[in-house]
């Protein structure tokens, strides 16, 4: 237990236990200093789960950035907890992460997603820009209504009332895939359109049939010939 401890990091009701490439939360956590540690910071670890977090009843702040959680990451309640930053993880699914913390969380007023994919800002995607961010900030304002700040920026009262009024369809969604290399044609250069079956396509596929017609047609009763008599013709 005693070297455990030398691992940790207190100030008062601040507990650091950082860099140990933990993959799991030590029970010792929990079991020392779940029961006054108001503070938190499992930075720079391997976590994978928090589900060592359930002895933490008072805490107020957390701190697990670059650790590698995904989506099936779950958090016991915690009413008293106002800062979450989970920055540089895998984190992808926004709306199921949001959902969990209005249901977990419901002190929140600092979150701070920076460094995943859910986050959708240029430094980690490329193809993102501005106007991304934004929509992305007024979807979490939407479904977290109580923040004060997200990611380095404090909340803004415009922002407040944009996500009110259109929060709920400002989800920043990737494109569908493109069609599989079968479908789209030859080293995925799509066919031209054709009314033809999908078998019909290929050209070195291609069935043709010839035959005779016995029906002879005379235009006599064609849509262009309607007004005009027959002893016209």
């Amino acid at each position: 237990m005693a070297q455990n401890e030398t691992l940790v990091a207190l100030n008062g009701t601040q507990i650091s236990y950082i860099g140990h490439d933990c993959k799991y939360i030590p029970d010792f956590l929990g079991d020392t200093y779940g029961k006054f540690a108001r503070r938190l910071d499992l930075s720079f670890n391997q976590l994978r789960s928090l589900a060592g977090l359930k002895m933490f009843t008072e805490l107020e702040e957390l701190v697990v950035d670059n650790n590698l959680l995904g989506n099936d990451l779950r958090l016991p309640r915690f009413p008293n907890l106002h800062t979450l930053t989970l920055n540089k993880n895998q984190l992808t699914d926004i709306e199921a992460l949001l959902e969990h913390l209005a249901d977990v969380t419901p002190s929140l007023e600092y979150l701070s997603l920076l460094g995943n994919e859910a986050c959708p800002n240029q430094l980690v995607s490329p193809d993102k820009d501005e106007d991304d961010y934004q929509r992305y900030r007024y979807f979490v304002l939407h479904k977290l209504p109580r923040l004060k700040f997200l990611d380095t920026r404090k909340v803004t009262k415009k922002e407040v009332m944009e996500a009110s009024a259109r929060g709920a369809f400002m989800k920043v969604v990737k494109p569908k895939s493109e069609a599989s290399p079968n479908e789209a044609g030859c080293e995925g250069h799509p066919l031209p359109y054709t009314p033809l079956p999908q078998g019909s396509r290929d050209a070195k596929n291609h069935k043709g049939v010839f035959a005779k017609c016995r029906y002879v047609y005379y235009g006599k009763h064609s849509e262009g010939n309607r007004f005009i008599r027959n002893d016209q013709l």
